[in-house]
């Protein structure tokens, strides 16, 4: 049996286009012999589709697409998902469930609905979905197929989070293959982990095992592609491309052995974390754009390492034609900030405007004249040049249509240090789920062939530029002490005094704890953050920004 992973990028709700394209890959399929082509969780609808699946008309437009896709399914087989109706809706339980549909012959021929919801982090289907509770194999040419939807394969042996297993029940039916249609989001370290758990199904069923997975970025959620396929020892046969659309063939032999048609990706050539979450944010860039039907982004350019990556990211991702940086200097930008800005449109090739915000400021000054007359300058002085900045970009976007590209990093947006409606704008945050480390680590990695980051740019101290001589640690610990205490709290969710036991010091980590807790109300404000990292700011982390707790 010859059977099609079908890799592809869908646009949720968006059903002539994700129709069209599913037809598509059936027709170039048929065409290569295939028997059977697999598509993703959810491919129909687009995921996640949230609250649109509260919608009768959609989920009613989502079967009609299905109807369509059977029609041009006749002589071969191919799974899709979709949400599809509970059935058993009036014995009670949620309206939905979430389905492979098994199509042949014209047909759904077949329903399988997801047993296991996930609903932590990103993931949120127990809100629509009513889980599957009974497991029936799939006979097609002869084979038993053992269908499951992506996190049915993902209650590991060892570390159970559900109390079944929908491939214990299924493994009592004698089937011959796995097939796991998924939508798992990236993180730079999220390929591993998944390697890892499908090998352990494949070993411990002795079963091979075909995983076909999103690519694509819905906002902020960044699918990364990197289908997979194991024998039945739990080795892996082939790794799809990583952040690119692909179909690939295998035979399924007599023996249960699979064989290649081309294998695509090797396991030692995977790309590092830092080249992951390059190729991870210009797909986030780029999908927000063409999905939003937006082509031209604007940032504001500091001459700052976080809006030189923001910017180089972005020409990567829309073309320099499409990129304009504002150089906005204030009374207190340095002569290097404006000479480093400019140098790095010369590099880049993006169109620039260069927009004092010194008059701005001091109209907003004279205009608080007798309110702060004989108090210091303080932060509210600093917040009005920031929130200058904004306004002046904002009209560019309204004036031009441009898209404003945020460019707070994630140990700021960790810690509050940014200034709300000032550089907390945009319609989308690039670097927000990416640490100022990180942030330098991206610098050296797009400068690997050529000097595109201008090197004053990387070695200079970061600051604000605020008042004069500010430097990001006049506020804050320095970054690489600050990026260790912020991945300890946020990504592994350790208290401060377990970090203290680690050996940090106790004043700092109760500090940087407190900034971080204190900040929330500011990052419900902010832009949809691209999602690289295991705990992202956003809807995969739900702090109340009210609460006493401070770890």
């Amino acid at each position: 049996m010859k059977i099609a992973l079908a890799q592809l990028n869908y646009h949720i709700g968006n059903f002539d286009a994700i129709t069209a394209k599913i037809i598509d890959a059936i027709d170039k399929a048929r065409k290569n012999g295939a028997d059977l082509v697999v598509f993703s969780e959810l491919c129909i609808s687009g995921y996640p589709a949230r609250d649109f699946l509260e919608f009768r008309e959609f989920i009613d437009l989502c079967e009609q697409s299905v109807q369509k896709i059977a029609a041009a399914c006749t002589d071969m087989a191919c799974i899709i998902g979709t949400p599809t109706p509970n059935i058993k809706r009036n014995k009670g339980g949620k309206e939905l469930h979430n389905s492979a549909y098994f199509i042949a012959n014209g047909k759904v021929q077949q329903v399988v609905n997801k047993a296991l919801l996930p609903n932590y982090d990103v993931f949120d289907e127990y809100r629509y979905f009513e889980p599957e509770t009974e497991f029936s194999v799939v006979e097609f040419k002869g084979r038993r197929i053992a269908l499951t939807v992506c996190e049915d394969l993902w209650n590991t042996i060892e570390n159970p989070l559900y109390i079944t297993r929908p491939m214990d029940e299924l493994i009592k039916q004698n089937p011959d293959v796995m097939i796991n249609i998924a939508a798992s989001p990236f993180a730079y370290n999220h390929d591993e982990e998944r390697i890892q758990i499908l090998t352990d199904n494949a070993k411990y069923y002795k079963l091979p095992l075909f995983y076909v997975n999103h690519v694509g970025a819905q906002t902020e959620i960044i699918f990364d592609g990197g289908s997979l396929v194991f024998d039945a020892n739990g080795d892996l046969v082939d790794e799809m491309p990583y952040f690119e659309e692909c179909i690939a063939y295998y035979t399924l032999n007599d023996d249960n052995t699979i064989t290649p048609e081309q294998p695509t990706t090797k396991k030692e050539q995977r790309q590092s974390d830092i080249e992951q979450i390059y190729l991870g944010l210009i797909l986030g860039i780029k999908d927000y754009f063409y999905k939003s039907g937006f082509t031209k982004a604007t940032l504001g350019l500091s001459g700052g390492i976080d809006s030189a990556i923001v910017a180089a990211l972005a020409v990567d991702a829309l073309g320099a034609e499409n990129v304009m940086g504002i150089l906005l200097p204030s009374k207190f930008s340095t002569g290097h900030s404006v000479s480093d800005a400019e140098a790095l449109v010369k590099n880049l090739g993006c169109k620039s405007e260069t927009i004092a915000i010194k008059g701005v400021t001091d109209a907003f000054e004279n205009a608080l004249h007798t309110q702060f007359e004989g108090l210091p300058f303080s932060i509210a002085e600093e917040n009005l040049q920031a929130r200058s900045r904004a306004v002046i970009l904002m009209a560019m976007c309204n004036k031009f249509g441009y898209i404003l590209l945020n460019t707070s990093n994630k140990s700021e947006a960790a810690v509050g240090y940014g200034t709300l409606y000032g550089d907390m704008c945009g319609g989308i945050s690039v670097l927000g789920d990416v640490y100022k480390t990180q942030v330098y680590q991206l610098a050296r990695y797009i400068n690997r062939d050529r000097e595109i980051i201008p090197e004053n740019t990387i070695s200079k101290p970061p600051s604000a530029e605020l008042r004069p001589d500010q430097k990001d640690t006049d506020s804050l610990p320095d970054y690489d002490t600050l990026d260790t205490i912020l991945i300890e709290y946020i990504e592994h969710r350790r208290s401060s005094a377990e970090i203290i036991r680690m050996g940090y010091d106790e004043a700092t980590v109760r500090r940087v704890i407190k900034l971080v807790n204190t900040a929330e109300h500011k990052r419900y404000q902010t832009p949809p953050i691209l999602r690289v990292s295991p705990k992202a700011f956003g809807m995969g982390r739900r702090m109340p920004i009210v609460g006493k707790y401070l770890s």
